[in-house]
């Protein structure tokens, strides 16, 4: 290659790789960095229910735009406060993931104007352990009847409550790895429930029997559940599709039915009349010279 064709080469190099610089330089100014501001995360994953302290949490800027709402800003705001629910790894560390700064142990899980209540359920039957702290539940009570005129052919289930929040299986407040419960930690439940709610758990354990049933988590919508008798599944056996108040209107016959078989009161007794035994008179005779009369006397009332 002549040495004019070498020097033309180095020269294109040169004058590309500066005009490369250039424009490179004259992006970057006509682009300000985007303004960042220190967010608290979670340093490793965090369990529902832990105490923050600061070897847990660590601080990443953030672009300002990109911040979560009720992000922490601060370690010092976040430490010395329980977790709510569980956080991964590098997750932003959000106020309402957090108890109120002091609170520890199951009361930081309650939420205000809300009461934490345990139950004894079979929940062996129910689920087969499935039941884990923070799904959503129904509560079910199942309280057996008797007599010869009740209605319910031996006992009904109803729905007692929809939709409750599992704090606590046994004193696990955290879901286990496997997500499944072992059946010797299922001896008792802890709800969230309202003060009224925790009433009628009080009352439904007492007089029957506390079952169960697992909610998907993305249903919260009520269900129109009807209470089961025993004579719904023993005596009608009509499909399921037939409507309720048809069935409604069998048990009020049957019930009807029953009470006309039900002997008649006996006739009342007729009323006690006090008989009060004949008062008895006294006779006195008298003599008065040759006149002879008499006296009788009788008893006064008293």
């Amino acid at each position: 290659m002549r040495p004019q064709s070498i020097v033309a080469v180095i020269l294109a190099l040169v004058f590309g790789g500066t005009a490369a610089v250039g424009v490179r330089r004259y992006v970057g100014i006509g682009q300000p960095q985007a303004e960042t501001v220190p967010v608290v995360v979670a340093k490793m994953n965090i369990s529902r229910g832990m105490l923050i302290s600061e070897d847990l949490i660590k601080t990443r800027d953030y672009p300002r735009e990109l911040i979560p709402a009720g992000a922490v800003l601060k370690i010092e705001d976040a430490i010395e406060r329980s977790a709510f629910a569980s956080m991964v790894k590098d997750e932003p560390i959000l106020d309402s993931k957090l108890s109120p700064k002091g609170h520890r142990g199951m009361a930081a899980q309650v939420a205000e104007g809300m009461r934490a209540f345990t139950i004894t359920t079979n929940l062996a039957s129910g689920v087969a352990g499935f039941i884990l702290p923070g799904n959503k539940v129904d509560v079910l009570l199942t309280v057996q009847g008797g007599g010869a005129y009740d209605y319910t052919g031996g006992g009904v289930t109803t729905t007692l409550l929809q939709n409750v929040e599992i704090l606590a299986v046994d004193q696990r407040v955290e879901a286990p790895a496997e997500n499944k419960v072992s059946a010797n930690d299922l001896r008792s439940v802890t709800l969230q429930v309202t003060p009224s709610q925790a009433a009628k758990l009080s009352l439904g354990q007492t007089k029957g029997t506390l079952h169960l049933t697992l909610r998907n988590p993305q249903d919260d919508s009520p269900a129109k559940v009807l209470p089961t008798t025993v004579h719904d599944i023993q005596f009608l056996g009509e499909a399921p599709s037939r409507p309720w108040d048809e069935r409604a209107k069998d048990l009020i016959k049957a019930w009807g039915e029953a009470l006309a078989r039900r002997p008649p009161p006996p006739p009342p007794a007729p009323p006690t009349v006090k008989v009060e035994p004949p008062k008895q008179r006294v006779t006195i005779r008298t003599i008065r010279g040759n006149s002879e009369g008499q006296v009788i006397l009788t008893p006064a009332d008293s």
